[in-house]
């Protein structure tokens, strides 16, 4: 673990959904909010809605310093040619800013039918992934080449896909995980892999209520995401934490709920069992909206002034 200089995306980040339903000009003013408050990075999925390099460019331009992470860039989504390209592109006009998180998973069979690179069939993501990543080296460069170059890192959460990150790229991004996971993580990576851990929270003193809307985010989860129900059986959970919804172990375990004291407890637990770095993803009763309010209230808790991204060397 590292007190976030060694990484330049700081100590705690900030990971969202949310910006994919925003307008550009929002996306724009929140972003340079989450800089002023303090966090190391700002982390973005990738759905439906807006392309990740669009994203980038948006949360890149938006702000200074902070460092923009996608978590992730799903490979399902574009050819190895496009993603190699839009990197060097993002690298070159924001130098060290710009971590690539790649990963891709099987959503749903109609992936096939809008995307020309396979997704990866269950068993086989490892050797997709890997490949994917040869084709991408393989891309010739035919303009400026980004010093810095962006750091990669992968959405790993099998042994198997940790051991790939460690090998091939910068480190691995893994979503959806308890604090165990963490500790697992750092002991197959090795000590000099990059480990950046997204973290669930719920900013709410009504213990019910937040309750709630934790339970609503695991079991979508474990519920239509195959890969994250065979890492939580991996952790130890049976079919009592997730069969007929999840258990209040299973929640407990993923996300984190309370007041900041609590969450920031949680943050430490990551850190303790070796996160370079932790994301926050706070949930709310609406997930399409910007969760403002507690990114502020969080930050002095988990933020620190002046601790932004940007390329420092290890």
């Amino acid at each position: 673990m590292t007190d976030g200089t060694r990484t330049g995306l700081g100590r705690v980040g900030i990971w969202t959904f949310a910006f994919e339903g925003q307008s550009a000009g929002r996306v724009r003013e929140s972003a340079a909010e989450i800089e002023e408050l303090g966090y190391g990075a700002i982390w973005y999925g990738e759905a439906f809605g807006r392309d990740t390099v669009g994203q980038a460019w948006l949360l890149l331009s938006a702000t200074r310093r902070i460092a923009v992470a996608s978590g992730i860039a799903n490979i399902a989504f574009r050819n190895p040619i496009a993603t190699a390209t839009a990197a060097r592109t993002l690298g070159e006009a924001f130098p060290g800013r710009y971590v690539l998180g790649l990963g891709g998973h099987r959503i749903d069979d109609t992936v096939h039918e809008v995307d020309g690179y396979p997704v990866p069939a269950r068993g086989r993501a490892v050797t997709t992934l890997r490949t994917y990543l040869e084709a991408m080296d393989a891309v010739p460069s035919h303009g400026p080449v980004p010093d810095p170059a962006p750091r990669r890192v992968l959405a790993a959460l099998g042994p198997k896909m940790l051991e790939l990150a460690a090998r091939r790229t910068w480190g691995a991004h893994p979503y959806f995980v308890p604090v165990e996971h963490t500790e697992r993580a750092r002991r197959i990576m090795g000590a000099d892999a990059f480990l950046g851990v997204e973290q669930a929270v719920v900013l709410d003193t009504d213990l019910g209520r937040a309750r709630e809307v934790a339970t609503a985010h695991v079991a979508g989860y474990v519920s239509m995401a195959a890969h994250q129900e065979a890492n939580m059986r991996r952790l130890g959970f049976g079919d009592q934490d997730i069969v007929g919804g999840p258990s209040r172990r299973l929640v407990d375990a993923i996300v984190a709920y309370g007041d900041a004291d609590a969450i920031r407890r949680r943050v430490q637990q990551h850190f303790d069992a070796g996160a370079d770095h932790v994301c926050v993803q706070v949930l709310t009763a609406d997930p399409a909206a910007l969760p403002e309010r507690e990114w502020r209230e969080l930050a002095p808790a988990l933020a620190s002034p002046g601790d932004f991204g940007g390329w420092l060397p290890k």
